[in-house]
Parts: structure tokens; sequence; C-alpha cells
């Protein structure tokens, strides 16, 4: 596994869509009851409030494939004295495909936010000036929800809840793959005690999706914040198809110069 920390593959235009759903990310994770309960430790009223908080906004499998939220649910937090049971849960107003949406935009702690806009600020500028800004946010969000409705196809019956922007942004990352196969990209390699090497975004990204491959394969589920693996093979699939549509940007034809000619139109 690399960690890549910057990409050498410049922009023709700021990337704002990519910078304002970075801001948004930071923003509801700040405003979410997750953000500082570590701060004096987690208690069992803060643990179960997290948990309502995340089954009210996150996406359930078996809520999106049957269109309807779940019933009461009684949640039990693991405690030192043992298994401790939450307030019911009701989300009666709750629209499913609406979760689909609000769940790319919640994460399970600092550690999940941080790795998921790193990668989202390293290749998403390109990706949005390849397609533009709007064609880029339409592709973002369709890619976040092929990913969380395909891990519901796969799991049908699970009601752990889906958040992160996982899905979308392994979207981005399938789409850059196929738009920039050989940018080179500085990355941190933990076996070569996190020394900065340029790699080229094949390797980088081919590496990225096998891992979440071979988890997936493992049945591999996040704990604590519902991200599944499976979400990120369905999300980085759906970015591949739709780079391939698109296609890499298109390189400006090169000037042939007869041979015996004076170079750059001089005169001979």
């Amino acid at each position: 596994m690399v960690i890549p920390i910057h990409d050498v593959n410049p922009v023709r235009r700021t990337p704002i869509v990519t910078y304002v759903l970075i801001a948004i990310n930071v923003v509801v994770f700040v405003a979410s009851p997750v953000a500082f309960a570590w701060v004096d430790g987690t208690t069992v009223k803060e643990a179960c409030e997290q948990d309502a908080f995340f089954r009210e906004w996150g996406a359930i499998p078996r809520e999106l494939l049957t269109n309807e939220p779940l019933g009461p649910q009684q949640i039990e937090v693991p405690t030192e004295q043992g298994p401790v049971p939450c307030p019911v849960v009701r989300t009666p107003d709750k629209l499913p495909l609406l979760s689909a949406l609000t769940a790319m935009f919640l994460h399970g702690g600092w550690g999940h936010l941080a790795g998921n806009m790193l990668y989202l600020y390293v290749f998403g500028n390109n990706v949005e000036d390849r397609l533009g800004r709007v064609r880029f946010l339409l592709f973002y969000l369709a890619w976040g929800l092929l990913a969380t409705y395909g891990y519901a196809v796969i799991n049908p019956d699970s009601v752990d809840t889906l958040v992160g922007a996982s899905g979308a942004i392994a979207g981005v990352l399938g789409a850059y793959l196929v738009m920039f196969p050989r940018a080179r990209v500085w990355s941190l390699v933990p076996f070569l005690f996190f020394i900065p090497v340029r790699l080229p975004a094949w390797i980088v990204l081919g590496l990225w999706f096998l891992l979440q491959w071979i988890y997936s394969v493992g049945g591999g589920l996040s704990t604590g914040a519902g991200v599944a693996y499976a979400a990120h093979v369905v999300g980085f699939v759906s970015g591949l198809i739709f780079g391939a549509m698109v296609g890499p940007p298109r390189q400006p034809p090169r000037r042939i110069v007869p041979y015996g000619a004076p170079p750059y139109g001089g005169a001979p």
C-alpha cells in the first residue's frame, strides 16, 4: 500500500468543485456528534447518539432496496461491563434514496475523513479539469450512488450503516486511471520507511484497487464507520467505465519538420 501526497499533473483552471466538496465534508464532520467525542472519551449516551445519527443520515442496504425505513431498532453498545442497550431508534420520515446522498458526506472518524479527503485532493482536480465542473459534480454523485446501491445489491439483508465519500472518490480514482495512467504521483511507501517515491498513477491506483478487491472478497468491513470495501470496488469500476467513455485529454498535434528544413520556421 502506498500513500499518495501529490501528483505531477498540472490543471488549466482552479478545481473549485473539488475544493467545495472537501470543505462540505469537513464542515459536516465537525458538526456531527462523532468529531470531538474522543476528547473526554465516549460515554454510553454519546455512543448511542452517534449510532442514532448514522442510522438517520447514513445508508442502510435493506432500506435502499425496499425503499422503506426500517422499523424501530434496539441497538446495544459495548462497554467494559458488557453491552448496554440504547434507546429505540425510530426513523419514520427517512427517505432511503436521500440517505444514499447524505451518507457521502458523513465519516466515522478523523482518520476516515483525512484519508478520503487526501485522495480527493490529489486526484479530483485533474478529473474535474478534464470533465468540467458541472459534469464532474454529477459524475461524483453518480459514482457515490452506484457504489452505495451496488453494495446493497451484494448485501441485500445488511442493516449496517454505510457512511463516507469513499464510493464516490473510488469513482474519481477509476476515472483518473483511465484518463491519466502515466501521470507521476509522489507517494509515501511504508516498507521504505515512508520515503517519498514518484510512481506512475497506474501503479498507485492499481495497488489501491487490488487491496480493495482483496478486502471485498474477504468480506472486509471497516470497524465503526460502516464503510464497505465492496462499495469501493463498485465505485472504482464505475469510474473506469465513465472515464473510458470520456477518454484521456487530447494531446496537441506535433509539428513535423521536413528533413533538412530549418527548425522553428527560421530562414535557411
